[in-house]
């Protein structure tokens, strides 16, 4: 089978570590012959190119800058990504028959491209939902329901309704996410929506203790303290401002040390707050290469998640899976509409609370010093194995396209 996958992800190899590359191997190492198409934004100076690798095509397309960018260059080099993907599979891609197209949101604009491919090849085509646009943007106040900020939302709420339309199957991170696209779109039919977790190729990435003190060691971390940490995008889905705001009860807790790894639009807001308050038990790092992250984090004894309690829409971010990897127990501080806490809570694995609850916030961290983080990172490790690995996800697909491929 001929798999296209369309991303606005960079992805040099399908040997790297990530939930879609490891999908994309899977398939491969069961025969498929994968093609993907993934951007150089302009600041890499990068023209487009193909590169091969076993079993795998790569097509790297030049596009305008679409991340750590202003808002008015993300929108149009997002409007401008799906006529410079045709162009360049028309280019490189015409001689192929595909059989699967998988891609992922964001964006949301890929509605020609698919269509092209499916009118052209009779492909199956499997929309991988991880990012519900634009409801996201409105929750967080950067469209609105009226005026020109109105008229955007509704040009997107457009592309959105008309790639669903064009998927064969929509797969969604948890029941949550499945639930409230039915219900916000009763014009899909029910069966055509089901759950594709996001998957990995799971490593045990669990550290000695000699491994473990020697990482801290290494970054000066303390050896004495339960160490927190957050991996990942610092933006305004994340409510920096909550996650200030937690961290300020904490300033005082001796025994507590706060570990915050990465990089976004916000990160000049936890940075003046570092340096203004000088808290002793907080540490903000840049984002670091992959594997020396996975190190620092298997290092650490409780990973976070943080996401603005504005949300209406049930994110679920693939940053638990690292944590889950590491053998680390998950404190989520979310909205109330995502289901990952209650995935946590009831794996045995974790707590949860509101973001925007800091009273919550610190009982649960007197909560976490007490708890048995061991065999809940034990707990962790195992749920990830049965519920979240990148052969569950291929056999979702394939077992979805079964009665039409």
């Amino acid at each position: 089978m001929n798999i296209l996958f369309l991303t606005i992800g960079r992805m040099e190899s399908i040997e790297e570590r990530g939930i879609y590359p490891d999908l994309l191997r899977y398939f491969r190492d069961q025969g498929d012959c994968i093609y993907a198409v993934s951007p150089y934004e302009r600041r890499t100076g990068r023209c487009t190119e193909l590169t091969e690798e076993r079993g795998a095509k790569i097509l790297h397309v030049s596009i305008g800058n679409i991340t750590k960018c202003g808002l008015i260059e993300k929108g149009i080099s997002t409007l401008r990504v799906e006529s410079k993907f045709l162009a360049a599979i028309k280019k490189y891609f015409a001689d192929i028959k595909f059989d699967l197209v998988l891609y992922s949101t964001p964006p949301i604009t890929f509605a020609n491209v698919i269509r092209y491919i499916k009118k052209r090849d009779h492909a199956i085509t499997y929309l991988l939902l991880k990012d519900i646009f634009p409801q996201n943007a409105l929750d967080l106040g950067m469209l609105s329901g009226g005026g020109w900020k109105g008229l955007i939302y509704r040009y997107f709420r457009a592309k959105e309704k008309k790639l669903y339309a064009l998927s064969d199957r929509i797969g969604c991170m948890s029941q949550a996410n499945a639930d409230y696209v039915l219900r916000h779109n009763p014009q899909l039919c029910a069966d055509k929506v089901e759950v594709c977790p996001n998957c990995i190729e799971v490593q045990d990435m669990r550290l000695t203790e000699t491994e473990r003190a020697d990482m801290r060691a290494k970054y000066g971390i303390p050896q004495d303290k339960t160490v927190f940490v957050y991996g990942g995008n610092l933006g305004k889905p994340q409510g920096i401002p909550a996650i200030i705001e937690c961290l300020k009860t904490q300033e005082k807790n001796g025994d507590c040390f706060f570990l915050i790894v990465g990089d976004g639009t916000e990160y000049g807001k936890l940075e003046a707050y570092v340096e203004q308050a000088k808290p002793d038990n907080v540490r903000l790092m840049k984002r670091l290469p992959k594997a020396d992250y996975d190190r620092l984090v298997a290092a650490c004894d409780v990973g976070l998640i943080f996401l603005d309690h504005r949300f209406t829409i049930p994110n679920f971010p693939s940053r638990l899976l690292a944590y889950m990897q590491a053998g680390l127990p998950v404190l989520a501080c979310t909205d109330p509409n995502t289901d990952i806490g209650k995935v946590i809570v009831d794996g045995g694995f974790g707590w949860w609370c509101e973001s925007n609850d800091t009273d919550k916030f610190k009982t649960v961290i007197t909560e976490i010093r007490e708890a048995e983080r061991k065999a809940m990172g034990d707990r962790a490790l195992t749920y990830l194995t049965e519920h979240y690995t990148a052969e569950i996800g291929c056999k979702i697909i394939q077992n979805a396209l079964t009665p039409t491929v």
